[in-house]
Order: structure tokens, then sequence, then C-alpha cells
């Protein structure tokens, strides 16, 4: 990974930002700068601090770059399970919980698994899907969830995308480097976009029961947390896309 000063350097140009563009958002010289990335100088606390805010680093990174400097690291990672998380698990849980009938998921960072709601469960199941289990994994490697989703291709193209934005934040991870290099290899880029209006979303269309099921799905984060697990943590609520969906969740979820 490098020291302090190649760690920096390389979050900047991940940032696509001149020593200049850092200087003057952190409030420092541009050869102050120049001489923290080449080791002529030292930077404080606060200042590795600083630059990480500036550089919008995740919690993780802000760790590995105070390590680097030889500073403590700031931010936990505690597991969802810790006492400490209760009221985050107890949020989690009343999310997924009354997001039924619709399935609900809470994943972490490389996409696992930590907590499903029961529709979820009745999507997954059939395909061998649990808690602890990763969809990245599962989307290239599982062929029972691959041959149950009928728009396959234009899900995988959807989620390289996705999995491409994902890597603007964290910067390096390669955990989704290798993903994004599999799904690459797999995903056409003969497509020509065409002359209509995009639609307003592209739905997943899952098979299950004999059924086909449409869906959509939203994203939501914990804000204001201090530490990395929980800033991680991602809760993906589905919705059905269109009323035959909508209908069908409802009776699959009926006693």
């Amino acid at each position: 990974m490098g020291g302090f000063g190649t760690q920096l350097k390389d979050w900047r140009q991940l940032r696509r930002m001149s020593q200049l563009d850092l200087a003057l958002t952190a409030e420092v010289s541009a050869r102050h700068v120049s001489f923290l990335e080449t080791g002529r100088a030292q930077p404080s606390r606060e200042m590795v601090l600083r630059l990480s805010r500036e550089l919008q680093l995740p919690q993780a990174e802000v760790n590995a770059l105070l390590a680097a400097a030889g500073f403590a690291p700031i931010y936990g990672a505690r597991d969802l399970g810790d006492a400490q998380m209760a009221p985050v698990r107890a949020a989690v849980e009343w999310m997924l919980e009354r997001h039924a009938p619709y399935p609900a998921i809470a994943l972490d960072r490389h996409w696992r698994l930590q907590q499903v709601n029961a529709p979820a469960q009745r999507l997954l199941s059939p395909v061998g899907l649990d808690v602890g289990d990763s969809l990245l994994d599962a989307m290239l490697l599982n062929d029972r969830l691959r041959e149950n989703i009928v728009n396959l291709e234009e899900v995988e193209r959807l989620i390289l995308q996705r999995l491409r934005s994902e890597l603007v934040h964290f910067g390096r991870d390669s955990v989704i480097e290798d993903h994004v290099a599999r799904l690459k290899s797999r995903v056409s880029t003969d497509a020509v976009l065409s002359m209509q209006p995009l639609p307003a979303m592209i739905p997943t269309r899952y098979r299950i029961a004999g059924q086909v099921l449409s869906f959509f799905s939203a994203m939501s984060q914990f804000g204001t947390v201090e530490d990395i697990a929980l800033s991680e943590l991602r809760i993906e609520c589905m919705f059905p896309a269109d009323e035959a969906t909508r209908v069908a969740l409802i009776q699959l979820g009926a006693p």
C-alpha cells in the first residue's frame, strides 16, 4: 500500500485533483502538499484528517492514512451483532419487516447479505442464498439464480455500472475490482441506445414459482455514523414494477 506520501498521492490522483486543487480546498500551499507526498514533510494528525475530508475518503481509508502517518485510527468496525449495535440492529429489522410484503435486504460493502425479510427469503431460498452469502458471487457463479433472472444481460450491465460508481467512492477495492473485471468480460459492449427516451427505471425480472416478478430498488444508508461497518451498510428495498407483481407478492405473503 505504501507510506503516507504514496497513499496521499494515489488518492489525490484517484479523485482527479492536482496538488494545487487539493491545496486550495485544504487551505494549505501546493508546496506543502508536494512535500507531504515526497516525504520531505510529515503531517500532523489534524492535517491527515483535513486532507481525508477534502479527498472524501471512506472511513476505513481514513484509518489507513492515519496509520501510515503514525497515528492511531479513529473509526471502529463493530459487528452488527455487537451489543452497542442493538439500536441499529433494531432499526434495520424495523425497516425490513415493515417493507413486507415486498422484499428487502441489508448488504455490506461487498454485497454480503446481513439481514433479509421474509419476502426476500422466499426469493433467495430456492436458489440457495441466505444471510452471509455474497450477491456478487451469486451473480457470477450461482447458475440457479442466473437462470431465474429473465433479463440477465440487462441486470449484469446495471450491476457493472453500480460497481463502477462504488469504486469511485471506495477508490480501490480488490473484491469489487475483481467483480468489475469479470462482469466486463460478460457484458456486451455492442448494445446501441435506442432513439427513444430511456424508461424511468429498468426492473429486474425474476422468475419464482412459475411467475415472473418485476422489481426496482431503492437504497438507504445511515447518516452521520462513526463506525466503518455501519457506514458501509446498505438497505435495499425492492418494489413491484407492475400491478401483476404487486398482487403476486401480496398473495405469496398471505398466510
